[in-house]
């Protein structure tokens, strides 16, 4: 029977220093073997070359690296990178890079699938499978990186945590990644280039404020209203605006960090200028940017895009009554840019053959 060989990047450096001390190893290569595994993003043993050679038979004899793969990377034409990240247990999630002016942008996946099955998102017609480990999100991240640096000859700025599924049901190994990224011993990045956005969850809203999280919050709103928002989102119904609002002005008293409201914007749907003043309202309680968003079509015609000219209206108004507001156009549209199309098209193509 073949022997179970460990998961490496789950050992803290200090567990992997006792490992190589128990093994009668010197104790500084288990700082080594870190080194390559969180500074250097190293995928394979036999790459840590500072290591003798026996070394790194034993480490291949006694771990396994879990990294993820690259499959059906698409490029659209106005730049944007997407792709299905296949796992160790074969699930599949998405990753995208969004390039704008001199932004680059890294949209990362934090579940595979979502149980919070929200009517205009792909995701959400998939199961929830199972959380990701914080060595996933962190490989989703450096392949997005060197996309940047490949494709456009520039360095990964931002990071969101906006693909597929709810980054706070997912919380300690969110946070666990987080840290590898913005760690001097990891990859580095600042915290706050990075937002993680929530459908929101308050109670979780208000452990990142106790934990003093350092990165930034978007909640994806997309309706100010709890009568429209409990039609497109189910989590309202337990986690209510009334509910939320108290919770992001606690996780801002607490942090002081950027909060953003997500509101994508749907015809005939939530795109009026009442709406707009509805939002207002919800804004004046929390200080908060809205990033009001195209959508980008799933492709089942439940929801479709406003009209260009009531986005405009709609950021105008916000403007108008000093509320921060900015459009964020639509982008991979010649592409399964939605988030969670791809992954429903592999599905659907599992189930064909």
């Amino acid at each position: 029977m073949d022997k179970k060989l460990q998961d490496i990047r789950a050992f803290s450096l200090d567990e992997l220093k006792d490992f190589f001390k128990e093994k009668g190893e010197a104790v500084f290569r288990g700082k080594q073997v870190y080194e390559w595994l969180w500074k250097k993003s190293c995928s394979n043993f036999d790459e840590m070359s500072n290591l003798p050679k026996a070394t790194r038979e034993f480490l291949n004899e006694n771990f396994v690296i879990n990294h993820i793969k690259v499959e059906d990377k698409q490029i659209s034409n106005d730049g944007t990178i997407k792709s299905g990240f296949r796992l160790h247990d074969k699930n599949l999630v998405e990753g995208v890079l969004i390039p704008a002016d001199e932004r680059m942008t890294a949209c990362v996946s934090s579940q595979v699938g979502c149980s919070l099955t929200c009517k205009f998102c792909a995701t959400g017609k998939l199961n929830r499978e199972r959380n990701l480990n914080p060595d996933e999100i962190y490989d989703q991240v450096v392949h997005i990186r060197d996309w940047a640096n490949t494709h456009h000859k520039k360095p990964l700025t931002n990071i969101v945590f906006m693909g597929m599924g709810e980054p706070l049901l997912n919380y300690n190994n969110v946070l666990a990644a987080i840290d590898k990224i913005t760690s001097p011993e990891g990859l580095g990045m600042a915290a706050d280039r990075i937002t993680v956005s929530t459908a929101g969850i308050s109670k979780m809203i208000k452990k990142l404020a106790d934990d003093k999280v350092r990165f930034n919050l978007a909640l994806s709103l997309h309706a100010a209203t709890d009568e429209k928002r409990n039609m497109i989102m189910p989590i309202n119904e337990s986690n209510n605006l009334e509910v939320l609002s108290e919770a992001l002005q606690y996780f801002s008293k607490n942090t002081k960090n950027k909060i953003t409201f997500e509101y994508i914007a749907f015809k005939d749907f939530n795109d009026s200028l009442i709406d707009a003043k509805n939002l207002l309202s919800f804004c004046k309680k929390i200080p908060a940017k809205v990033n009001i968003i195209e959508y980008n079509p799933t492709g089942d015609g439940e929801f479709e895009k406003a009209d260009s000219n009531k986005i405009d209206a709609f950021r105008d108004y916000l403007e108008a009554h000093n509320v921060r507001a900015t459009v964020r156009r639509s982008r991979g549209k010649d592409i399964d840019a939605a988030c969670g199309q791809l992954a429903n098209k592999k599905h659907d193509e599992a189930l064909i053959k």
